[in-house]
């Protein structure tokens, strides 16, 4: 049986979504850590896998492919029994891919990134307020997303529920989600949570995540 290699940190949302998607479809896999905290990404070995230096990186049979979206759709594409996970059908997939790239622009770009780069690694402890409320606008349009469905992309289970769970559960370390303003959204978390793999595909790191956030001392600020 095929074994593949991830390299990347647990706590990295884009490789707990790979992490979701490789138990998901049963394969078997190693990890090889790669700490962006201590430049390991930067090394002369990792910059020959994957130039851009970024987690995850996939290797499967010599070859590298990075992009956590680029490697789920790869990973179901070629070793998933069925088409589940991604469909081939074409309105179908195009919801997908809508919320991948909806979780790639606006989630983990605008959310989580724009926050989290500046305090881990140059140490920024102040929040603009801006921030927060875009992250209350991702959780708007999420609830949106869940409006007639129980999963992001329809009712099944996608790559796309899985690259999203791994960003949400990392942008409630700045906000905290109201049950009462999203009551979707917090069912489809706890929907997730009940995924026989989520915990150690997920939840450890994103438990690791904020709490590396949560060390941090932020402010708020207008």
């Amino acid at each position: 049986m095929v074994r593949l290699t991830l390299y990347g940190m647990e706590a990295s949302p884009p490789v707990r979504a790979c992490l979701l998607s490789l138990k998901a479809l049963d394969l078997l896999f190693d990890i090889k850590q790669v700490n962006l905290l201590e430049k390991e990404h930067l090394s002369e070995e990792y910059l020959k896998k994957n130039p851009q230096h970024t987690v995850p990186t996939l290797e499967d049979d010599g070859h590298f492919i990075w992009d956590s979206h680029a490697i789920m759709a790869y990973l179901v594409s070629k070793y998933g029994k069925d088409d589940t996970l991604y469909p081939k059908d074409l309105l179908k997939r195009a919801v997908v891919d809508q919320r991948l790239h909806f979780d790639t622009g606006v989630a983990f770009e605008r959310g989580l990134r724009s926050i989290t780069e500046p305090l881990l690694f140059r140490n920024q402890t102040e929040i603009p307020q801006h921030h927060i409320d875009v992250i209350v606008d991702i959780y708007n349009f999420l609830e949106t997303f869940l409006m007639d469905t129980i999963y992001m992309a329809g009712n099944q289970l996608t790559i796309a529920d899985f690259s999203l769970i791994s960003t949400v559960t990392s942008l409630v370390a700045y906000k905290d989600i109201d049950g009462t303003k999203f009551p979707k959204l917090t069912s489809w978390i706890k929907r997730m949570e009940s995924l026989p793999y989520y915990q150690e595909s997920n939840g450890n790191g994103a438990n690791k995540l904020v709490a590396m956030v949560k060390s941090k001392s932020i402010t708020i600020v207008p």
